[in-house]
């Protein structure tokens, strides 16, 4: 795309996007409550180390560094924060509330009015520069009372605390967010469910048979959310949010595309389906069947499901897959978590996860014309190990490469008739890596001076995609030079 009349729509909400438990620290402050991710520690090896069969969220800090803890103090320095997003142009700012900030243990009847007020300020700050807040519900941060007392999402007690919990924050700030997503990719259950649902290996991280009936217990809770927010205001929007990975069959042979249809299916769709659609869709079944599940259904929950989906699907879309059904060619991919095969024709980034624009295209393709509701890509970037210069300058080309791509693909999506509402990079400012919990894996338009111990001064730094993103957002996508 030039310097014409821009393809997106006038009212394209741009912005980026973040989550409380990666940069907000101050992690006792203020009544707040621990969370499972601040149980979980730093390091390439975090998920390792929470796969063992003894894990149970007990912090040691003489042995583990638990970045979450400090994050990058937003909590104190969020209206500097919000000022650099602003200055940048920002139209929406893709958060989340921190739920044992408002319930510390998650399962009181009383809010902590501290984490409320702390709320109201971002908002009202964000809302000072023209900002509309996108606010995720619960974003990998259950409290963790509730993952070790109740067993996490296993649990269908969870469904009536997040209810209380939805309840308390919509009623709150349904006046100054028009936005909102239940769950973050709350398809991820299906590959690292301690974040998703709270699970450890001792509470059913292994079972199929406990993650899909969590499941049930999440779509139960999205769909009491979605009432809630109705019944305040019918024009509040509601999202589901999943990990989109566009995936391909590893050749022309049949029972490699049959197995890139059942993938599809499983992971890309299921919970989509249910969010979106309202039902449970026709291969459930079969999944079920082969999973050795049988979910436990109450009398209305179906009713429920159907009555309240979400308005819009948002999604994070980073690479794309390949799968075969030779396990001698599958090998382990670092992409985003997931396993596939390397695909020869994309290069990687510095994770090893593939770059793939086109697959972009194709997920908006396919999303749209499965759902037909309007389509919001809440994260899309590239983790890299950023070098500031004497001059406290990075130039990440490499970033601006990777999102003017994407950028480009999204054009050429609503040029095919998709209905895309926005876009919001993932990491706007640096802040610890879910994957990895590092602070070397950084994703920011402003690079925030800490290493992989939250040492450093913390100060702000504007990269060269700073200025880039700025006039994309000022030429509303028209100039991607």
């Amino acid at each position: 795309m030039s310097n014409t009349k821009s393809i997106f729509p006038k009212n394209f909400l741009w912005g980026g996007a973040t989550a409380a438990n990666q940069l907000e620290g101050a992690y006792l402050e203020d009544g707040r409550g621990l969370s499972v991710a601040d149980a979980l520690p730093g390091g390439k090896d975090r998920f390792k180390i929470v796969a063992s069969p003894d894990f149970n969220f007990e912090l040691d800090e003489s042995k583990y560094v638990y970045p979450n803890h400090k994050g990058i103090d937003h909590y104190h320095r969020y209206k500097e924060d919000i000022a650099l997003f602003a200055k940048m142009g920002f139209k929406v700012y893709r958060l989340s509330i921190a739920w044992s900030r408002i319930f510390p243990n998650g399962d009181e009847t009383t809010p902590n009015e501290a984490g409320l007020a702390f709320y109201d300020n971002v908002f009202d700050e964000c809302l000072k520069y023209g900002i509309e807040p996108v606010v995720t519900i619960s974003h990998y941060e259950m409290p963790l009372h509730l993952a070790k007392e109740y067993g996490g999402w296993g649990n269908r007690k969870l469904v009536d605390f997040y209810e209380r919990y939805a309840k308390v924050v919509l009623e709150r700030y349904h006046t100054k967010v028009n936005y909102w997503m239940t769950f973050n990719e709350i398809n991820s259950a299906l590959h690292f469910p301690v974040m998703s649902q709270g699970l450890v290996m001792k509470t059913g991280a292994g079972s199929k048979q406990t993650i899909y009936q969590g499941l049930h217990h999440q779509f139960l809770a999205s769909s009491k959310a979605v009432k809630i927010a109705h019944d305040l205001n019918p024009d509040l929007k509601v999202g589901c949010m999943i990990i989109y990975a566009t995936t391909y069959a590893y050749d022309s042979n049949p029972i490699n595309h049959l197995k890139a249809l059942e993938y599809n299916q499983a992971f890309n769709f299921y919970c989509a389906d249910v969010q979106a659609k309202g039902e449970y869709p026709h291969y459930a079944k079969r999944i079920w069947k082969e999973e050795n599940v049988t979910l436990d259904i109450h009398d209305g929950d179906l009713a429920l499901l159907k009555a309240y989906p979400v308005d819009y699907v948002g999604f994070s879309y980073y690479m794309s897959t390949v799968v075969t059904t030779d396990e001698d060619v599958m090998a382990k991919s670092e992409g985003n978590l997931l396993s596939g095969v390397s695909n020869p024709f994309l290069e990687a980034s510095e994770w090893g996860w593939q770059i793939d624009p086109l697959g972009l295209r194709l997920a908006l393709n396919e999303l749209y014309g499965r759902y037909q509701k309007p389509l919001f890509i809440v994260e899309n970037g590239l983790g890299a190990k950023d070098m500031l210069d004497e001059n406290n300058f990075v130039e990440d080309d490499y970033r601006i490469d990777y999102l003017r791509s994407h950028i480009e693909a999204m054009g050429e999506a609503i040029g095919d008739g998709v209905d895309l509402m926005g876009y919001t990079p993932w990491g706007c400012i640096d802040l610890v890596s879910a994957s990895t919990g590092e602070m070397s894996k950084r994703y920011g338009f402003i690079y925030v001076d800490l290493d992989d111990n939250i040492e450093g001064s913390g100060n702000r730094y504007e990269k060269k995609s700073f200025n880039w993103y700025k006039k994309v957002i000022e030429t509303n996508g028209s100039d991607l030079a």
